[in-house]
């Protein structure tokens, strides 16, 4: 019997939910049965989810992983969906890529978190009440984060080649043997541009270095001929220049680079810095926001050493902090008015509380 005649008659979820729990086992399955009961209930109970088949609860699950749906888990709402996943709105996020038991073979971040979830199922089993609800919702958000490493594992290993796309080569395998060679010119809008396999003026480039740090640096350690040991020398000195302004940032850094999950980089940061930051905040930051900053900052200090030292650059002093800056783009804002085409207060104090008031 595959269809049974509903009462629609009954008005409310409870009528319609007691007459259903009358049915056959095989009918309480069905999505239709459960479509009856749903269609009855308030808004209040829906958000509620006080009435729920087992079947239905399945496609209420995957409707609340939606585009919509997990956006408003975010902290930093659509920005960090896009960071974190992708950019298709239409797309249900049912992860077609699954971690499979070679990942956790070849990632050790994805075996030391697999174990952790076991042992938070196994916990859960045995829970109640409010304990039970936490793990599940930390048990989650481990599951999420699996996704995370797997995915930071795979840019980490294979970044693209600067500007041209993947090139199907593999830069990190055998790093202090690649010749890192690069040519740097600057365009039109004063961009530095690099022709190198990896470049710091990239920060997907930059975030694979970071992702796997310990390993290249191990790679390279001692090897005084090697261009790689030469890059991770300049690397760390980028990284110090580009996160003294952040000083929680590049704790955050350091925390990775040392293998710590983000659950526990989350309390650290919480007890330092009185700051409480989701897990796929941190994940944006770590894999998006940092290698960002890093790579604006290796713009930034290239420019100034070109201008200084290979061609005459036009300077000028900022009248709010008193720092002599390039005359570009990078660092002032255009004014039509002003004698020289710039606003005589450079772009980072203009953007500061009450910058804009003064030109």
């Amino acid at each position: 019997m595959d269809y049974i005649k509903l009462d629609y008659s009954l008005k409310t979820a409870e009528e319609r939910a007691a007459f259903a729990s009358h049915l056959p086992i095989e009918q309480q399955k069905k999505e239709y049965v459960a479509d009856y009961i749903i269609m009855a209930m308030t808004p209040e109970e829906k958000k509620k989810k006080e009435i729920l088949t087992s079947n239905r609860l399945v496609t209420i699950n995957k409707r609340e992983t939606s585009y919509q749906g997990l956006v408003s888990k975010f902290e930093n709402g659509e920005d960090g969906l896009f960071n974190l996943i992708i950019e298709d709105k239409n797309v249900l996020l049912t992860h077609k890529d699954k971690i499979t038991q070679k990942d956790i073979a070849e990632i050790p971040a994805l075996a030391a978190l697999e174990d952790g979830i076991s042992r938070v199922e196994k916990m859960i089993e045995t829970a109640a009440g409010k304990r039970k609800y936490q793990l599940k919702k930390q048990l989650i958000e481990m599951r999420q984060e699996q996704y995370i490493i797997k995915n930071n594992y795979k840019q980490g290993t294979q970044p693209p080649a600067a500007n041209s796309g993947n090139t199907g080569k593999n830069p990190l395998k055998g790093f202090s043997k690649i010749d890192l060679t690069e040519h740097i010119y600057i365009d039109d809008q004063y961009e530095p541009v690099s022709d190198g396999l990896i470049t710091f003026f990239n920060p997907n480039h930059v975030s694979a270095l970071l992702c796997n740090y310990s390993e290249l640096k191990q790679d390279c350690d001692g090897k005084f001929t090697s261009d790689a040991y030469y890059m991770m020398m300049d690397f760390d000195n980028l990284i110090d220049a580009a996160m003294a302004p952040y000083p929680l940032y590049l704790d955050l850094l350091i925390y990775k680079i040392d293998g710590k999950s983000n659950a526990e980089i989350q309390q650290l940061l919480d007890k330092k810095f009185g700051v409480f930051h989701t897990v796929e905040y941190l994940s944006c930051l770590w894999r998006k926001k940092i290698p960002k900053i890093i790579s604006e900052k290796a713009k930034e200090q290239y420019l100034m050493w070109y201008f200084t030292y290979v061609e005459k650059g036009k300077w000028k002093r900022c009248s709010r902090c008193g720092d002599i800056k390039l005359a570009c783009g990078r660092f002032f804002s255009k004014n039509n008015t002003a004698k020289d085409g710039w606003y005589s207060m450079c772009k980072d104090c203009r953007n500061k509380k009450g910058g804009n008031a003064n030109g």
